[in-house]
Order: structure tokens, then C-alpha cells, then sequence
């Protein structure tokens, strides 16, 4: 009988997948995504679509039905219904917040405060702090990073070296915020306070934020002197073609306050999208309403006359997040394949029982949510999984929840930012517009804070009674 077909009344017993045969099959996804991305520079959705295609097939050959695959595709595809529209909300933002002059104004003022030699530790340190106030690693890409992007390229300031700066910032200042999505989501899955949780990540992402902040320093103060007629001509050029005043920044407030009253994100972006488009509206009265929604559908579209800012000030809209969306959807629907066959499961199990010192159990649990990123690519299952996976390996050894809360955000959550083909990584592509393997070597706080995590892991001392329980 075919492997595609069976009968109405036969019953099929799905299969048990062992930790050597999921650990082929994840190696071999990893090598059809490497190869392909990394290797041949292929755009993400073509290679995570083999990719799913490859194991949808493998699935079926190896005895799982076509409904297992398919429920599989779908509850993967539930996981990432909010990031989804938070995308797409999003691409409206970028759009109505250069209509509005949100985004011009930020980068007027940035042009008057910001020197070349203390460029990239400026922006390293406003986007940690903007991080920090709305809670959104994502937001402060979307707005400070799009400024910040336009005034180094202005600067002559290796584009790829700017978005690194700025995603540092931007995780490093969502990672230790209260109003954080994955802040909250990994204190929720250790049953911990949020503020308990919070003190405990201090303990590694500060470190994390100094070394980055010098190395960034020495790099910026290592970079070569630039005329500065480009920058008036920026500046003039911003000047006559967008409503440049400190009105234009009541949008940046309304997202900040919004925040501070922990309005969820998909809210807070559409009413932070509409308030920019109406104040657009009230600066240019005769600005047409279809003019308006071409705008959120195809996003703003500079004409000042100087190419540079043209370039830079023409994105955002639905549908420039059209293409990371379909990425997202194959990423999404591969790691529910992955999660419905076990395959995640079985590689999990397999650490958790060799998890017999607080180091080894810091390190599989890092390894966990790195590995989940890689192969799923979406932060909040890098916070899940591996939590409810080694939550009782933690409470067998006696110790403190925080600890392992504080490895679930610093290599699952701020991680995301670095693997090409995730949730994160697509997004800063996107909205940056920027290749992801030339900023992720520059972003250095998700590296050095997994690094301090699993250091401050093998530091702790499990109780001896516990380890010969």
C-alpha cells in the first residue's frame, strides 16, 4: 500500500521518535538552512520552505498521518498569530510616523546632538533606554533604529555596524524591562515575580551592556572624520521636505505612555499608527483620506529631491512586511512540524537527564533555547519549551527559579535577534533593510549576555543533598 494513501478503517499507531534519529533530522534541516542562507546567501523563504517540505515528506515516510502533519502546520501557525499582525502593525507605524514627521524629526535632532566619534555609544545607549520605556525590542528598531540608520549612513558609518548598535540596545533595554512581552512570559513560566526576575538578569546583562558599550566606544571613536556638508544638506533636505518639530514627537510619547499603562502591543501600535496619521492630517489639511490609506497599504514615499533621504524615508506600509510574513508562516509551520513529531521533545528529554550540576543543567537549558531558535525561530517557544522542560531539573538540584528564568531570556529571548531566518532577525531585516549577516556580527549583546548567563550558571553551587536526591 502507499505510504499516501490509507484505508478508512485502519487504525495507525504514530511513531516514537528516538533522540538519535531527531537529532538527524534537526542536523539536517540546520544544513538545508545553512547551506542555502549562509553559504549560498539565498533570501530565508525559498530554503525554510525546502526545509518544511523536507520534513513534512519525512513525516509521512516515517508513519505519521497527514492529519498529524497538518495539525502540526497549524498549531505552529497559532503560535505566531500576534507577531503576525504586530508585523504588519508595524509596517503601518514605520509608514504613518515619516507622514507625520515623527521619524525626520528624530534624525533633525539627532544631525545636531550626535558627533561622529560618539555616534554608536550614543545609540547604543538611547536604544537601551527606549528599550527599556516601551518595552519593545521591536518598536525601538522600527522608530529610533530607522533615525538612527539614516544618520550614520549620512555619517559614513558602515550600515551593517549601526544596526548592530541599534539591536543591541534595543534587546538589551527589552530584555530588563518590566513591560517586556518575553520579560514577563519567562518570569510566568518560572512562577516568579517579575521584579524577582529582573534582579536576577541584572546580574548578566549589565556586565553585557558595559563590554558592549566600550567595544562600541572604541569603535566609534575609530571612525574617520566626515565632512559635515552632507549633514547640513541632510538637515536641509529634511527641513523642506517634512514637518520637522517638537509636536511631531507627541506620537514617540503616546507609545511610551501607552506602554507605562501595559496596553498590549497590537493595540498600542494601532492607535500610536492613527494618532501619527491624524496629526499628519492636521499639519497637511489638504492631504487626501486615500492618499492617507495608500500610505498604511504601500508606505510613505519620499520626494524631497535629495536621493539619500528619498532612499531612506521611503518604507514602511503593509505591504513592505508582506515578504517577512511568508517567512514567518514557513518558520512557524517548520517548528510546529517539529513540536507535533517530538523531534524538540526527544532532544530535550535527552539533555534533562544529564543535568546533574548546576553548570550542565545552565548549559543544556541555554543550548535548549538556542537550538529551539535555530531550528523554530520564534522567542516565545525558546522561552516555553525549554522552561517547562527543565523546571523540575532546576527544583531537583534546590535551586532558585530566577536562575533559570534569567538563562530563558538572555539565550532565548535576546538570541532570536541573531539567527538569520527567526522571528527577530527577519523583522530587523525588514525594517532596516538591511542584510541580517551584516549586522549580526556587530551585535554583540546577545552573544556576550548568553556567555555571562551560562558563566553565572556554572558559578552557583547546587546544595549536595539535592544532587544525590
Amino acid at each position: 500500500m502507499s505510504i499516501f494513501k490509507k484505508s478508512a478503517n485502519q487504525k495507525q499507531e504514530e511513531p516514537d521518535l528516538s533522540f538519535g534519529e531527531s537529532l538527524i533530522v534537526l542536523i539536517v534541516i540546520l544544513c538545508i538552512l545553512g547551506f542555502l542562507i549562509i553559504i549560498k546567501h539565498q533570501a530565508p523563504q525559498a530554503p525554510l520552505f525546502i526545509a518544511f517540505t523536507f520534513l513534512a515528506i519525512y513525516g509521512k515516510v516515517r508513519g505519521f498521518s497527514w492529519d498529524t502533519v497538518m495539525n502540526g502546520m497549524r498549531s505552529g501557525l497559532k503560535a505566531g498569530v500576534d507577531p503576525l499582525i504586530i508585523f504588519l502593525s508595524i509596517g503601518v507605524l514605520i509608514a504613518t510616523w515619516i507622514f507625520s514627521g515623527t521619524i525626520p524629526t528624530i534624525m533633525f535632532f539627532g544631525f545636531k546632538i550626535i558627533s561622529v566619534k560618539f555616534f554608536l555609544p550614543t545609540v547604543f545607549l538611547v536604544c537601551t533606554l527606549v528599550g527599556v520605556a516601551c518595552g519593545s525590542s521591536f518598536t525601538t528598531v522600527s522608530t529610533m533604529g530607522i533615525a538612527f540608520i539614516g544618520i550614520g549612513a549620512t555619517l559614513k558609518i558602515n550600515p551593517g555596524l549601526t544596526a548592530g548598535v541599534i539591536v543591541s540596545g534595543a534587546f538589551c533595554g527589552s530584555n530588563i524591562s518590566p513591560l517586556s512581552g518575553t520579560t514577563n512570559l519567562a518570569a510566568s513560566v518560572g512562577e516568579i515575580s517579575i521584579y524577582e526576575h529582573i534582579r536576577s538578569l541584572l546580574v548578566t546583562d549589565i556586565p553585557a551592556w558595559a563590554v558592549c558599550m566600550v567595544v562600541y566606544t572604541f569603535l566609534g571613536l575609530n571612525s574617520k572624520s566626515v565632512s559635515l556638508d552632507a549633514v547640513h544638506r541632510m538637515m536641509d533636505g529634511l527641513q523642506k521636505g517634512f514637518w520637522i518639530s517638537g509636536w511631531a514627537m507627541l506620537p514617540v510619547v503616546l507609545l511610551i505612555v501607552l506602554a507605562v499603562l501595559q496596553v498590549p502591543a497590537i493595540p498600542s501600535l494601532g492607535l500610536g499608527s492613527l494618532f501619527a496619521a491624524g496629526l499628519g492630517w492636521f499639519h497637511a489639511p489638504s492631504t487626501s483620506i486615500s492618499s492617507i490609506t495608500k500610505t498604511i497599504l504601500n508606505g510613505f514615499v519620499s520626494h524631497t529631491g535629495n536621493k539619500t533621504i528619498d532612499a531612506l524615508l521611503s518604507k514602511g506600509g503593509i505591504a513592505s512586511m508582506l515578504t517577512s510574513l511568508a517567512l514567518i508562516v514557513f518558520a512557524l509551520a517548520l517548528g510546529g512540524l517539529l513540536i507535533r513529531f517530538n523531534i524538540i521533545g526527544a532532544i530535550i528529554n535527552h539533555l534533562s537527564g544529564i543535568t546533574k550540576s548546576s553548570g550542565r543543567l545552565t548549559f543544556a537549558t541555554a543550548l535548549t533555547c538556542i537550538g529551539v531558535n535555530l531550528v523554530v525561530g520564534e522567542h516565545y517557544l525558546a522561552i516555553i519549551l525549554p522552561g517547562q522542560s527543565f523546571v523540575h531539573s532546576f527544583d531537583r538540584l534546590k535551586l532558585p527559579r530566577k536562575f533559570m528564568t534569567r538563562v530563558l531570556n538572555d539565550a532565548g529571548a535576546a538570541v532570536n535577534a541573531i539567527v538569520p531566518w527567526s522571528v527577530s532577525g527577519v523583522f530587523i531585516s525588514g525594517a532596516l533593510q538591511i542584510d541580517p549577516l551584516k549586522f549580526i556580527p556587530w551585535a554583540f549583546f546577545p552573544f556576550l549576555v548568553t556567555i555571562f548567563s551560562i558563566i553565572a550558571g556554572c558559578l552557583i553551587k547546587a546544595k549536595p543533598q539535592a544532587i544525590a536526591d
